[in-house]
């Protein structure tokens, strides 16, 4: 499958009071559709019917979702306009069609997490990020597909995501499903999961945008766990905003999760309305060229000149070494993962691929004082990257060193240590650190693939990498590019 670009034509105050089709809304920003139902220019019965059509037209080649959720989604879409026509808007989100990865539980719906050893989960409760979704006015569409366990392959009796813009290459790893679903508008915004990279990467290779928040701002409430310390619940969109509002109607506290921040939830909305004059944006210069290929850095040196030239002020920087923090994911991740499947795997070994098996496997072999040594050096790490956030606002970094991967590319990571931890360097550390991080699309390879970029900020300030991000887009058109499929 192969697909080049087009572009959107964003509706204006013109689309207040007109029907306008449901094809020219379905690759329109959350917001954007969001506005328009709320206008009149359309219904959520009608847009949740024209994303059913593109899932049922384009899912069989694509393969982004594990279960399309119809009937449920029609209901909640009937719900939605009669809601709207009694006067009650629930914001943003209301009558927009959101899809979920499918390690969040959704009541009475098959949960499985990529996996066979839960294949026959039914969850009797949603998780606390799909109840707010629900709250929100949000309509659930389906659950996307996942690798197993949310670690870094997909079992093998499962058909992986395809990149919409080109099947030859990388759609990325555990969220590949939420940004192939996003990219290819059989969703507004997704759902989804950040243990190693797995917002970051599937939204720089789809050309969508991505918001891994800080540990804790979101619920893990009826999540499946990969590592818990790790695992951070985000979003992916089509732009900084839509990613903004969708973690602003999942993050907050939690009486289930007591790991859950009580950190006052920003309102995302307001950064499409702030600018960026004067904040700092710090830079590594060996970090973000060294063994780093040439279109990335051509990428970062022109975001570099939006940002300044929207007033921000870039600072040179030095960040941490992390290299340690690297080395120390792997066994970090699979001694977690280890005790999460404790339970299963012993007596369900053959249901397991062996990608993940491999992990657990691994992970009971971490004796306590290698597990708490790492947490030791986590727990420098975090601090050395929090004193650093403190001197800037914000800090740009590629999302990984290559150019776009192709699927041959990616197939030799295994026998190549080295390269993976290239294509590790700008995305495990974070979750070491449980840093708030933004991918964002910012210019099209050579070979037509995307290329996305990364800023991160302090705990617990996505707010300051949203506006950053509004404000680079309304700047840019990279988000605007969509693969037309054919």
């Amino acid at each position: 499958m192969e697909a080049d670009f087009l572009m959107h034509a964003i509706p204006g105050s013109e689309a207040v009071g007109m029907v306008m089709t449901s094809a020219d809304l379905t690759l329109l920003t959350l917001t954007e559709v969001g506005d328009t139902i709320r206008n009149g220019g359309t219904s959520s019965l009608a847009i949740t019917k024209a994303q059913l059509h593109l899932i049922s037209d384009l899912d069989p080649d694509l393969h982004a979702y594990s279960q399309v959720m119809e009937a449920s989604a029609l209901e909640q879409a009937k719900t939605a306009d009669e809601e709207l026509a009694a006067g009650c808007y629930r914001g943003p989100l209301h009558g927009v069609p959101i899809a979920v990865k499918d390690l969040c539980w959704v009541e009475g719906q098959r949960t499985r997490a990529g996996t066979l050893v839960h294949q026959n989960f039914i969850p009797d409760e949603d998780a606390t990020v799909v109840r707010r979704l629900k709250q929100a006015g949000a309509i659930i569409i389906g659950m996307t597909q996942m690798t197993e366990g949310a670690y870094s392959d997909y079992h093998p009796a499962i058909t992986p995501p395809v990149n919409p813009w080109n099947g030859d290459y990388w759609a990325g790893i555990s969220s590949s499903g939420s940004a192939v679903a996003t990219a290819a508008g059989l969703c507004f915004g997704a759902i989804a999961s950040d243990t190693g990279g797995s917002i970051r990467w599937p939204s720089a290779a789809n050309g969508v945008t991505g918001l891994k928040p800080t540990w804790g701002r979101v619920s893990r409430h009826g999540v499946f766990d990969l590592a818990p310390s790790l695992d951070h619940i985000g979003t992916i969109a089509r732009s900084a905003i839509d990613a903004g509002v969708m973690l602003g109607a999942i993050a907050g506290s939690d009486p289930k999760d007591p790991t859950a921040a009580a950190q006052p939830v920003p309102d995302f909305c307001s950064a499409s309305r702030s600018g960026i004059d004067g904040l700092r944006i710090g830079f590594d210069p060996r970090l973000n060229s060294e063994d780093v290929e040439p279109q990335t850095r051509a990428a970062l040196a022109a975001a570099t000149a939006v940002f300044s030239d929207l007033g921000a002020h870039m600072v040179e920087i030095t960040f941490p070494d992390v290299r340690q923090m690297i080395a120390d994911w792997v066994p970090n991740c699979a001694a977690e993962a280890a005790v999460v499947h404790e339970r299963y795997f012993a007596k369900n070994r053959a249901l397991y691929g062996p990608i993940l098996a491999g992990v657990i496997e691994m992970g009971k072999a971490v004796s306590e004082a290698e597990y708490q040594q790492i947490l030791l050096r986590r727990a420098i790490f975090r601090a050395e990257v929090e004193v650093l956030c403190a001197t800037v606002d914000l800090i740009l970094t590629p999302v990984q060193p290559f150019a776009p991967l192709t699927l041959a590319a990616i197939a030799t990571l295994g026998e190549q240590p080295d390269l993976i931890a290239r294509l590790q360097r700008f995305t495990c550390p974070l979750d070491m650190s449980g840093h708030p991080a933004l991918t964002f699309p910012a210019g099209i390879a050579k070979d037509g693939m995307p290329i996305g970029l990364q800023l991160l900020a302090g705990h617990f300030r996505e707010l300051t990498l949203v506006r950053a991000g509004a404000a680079f887009q309304g700047r840019t058109a990279w988000h605007q590019r969509h693969p037309r499929i054919s």
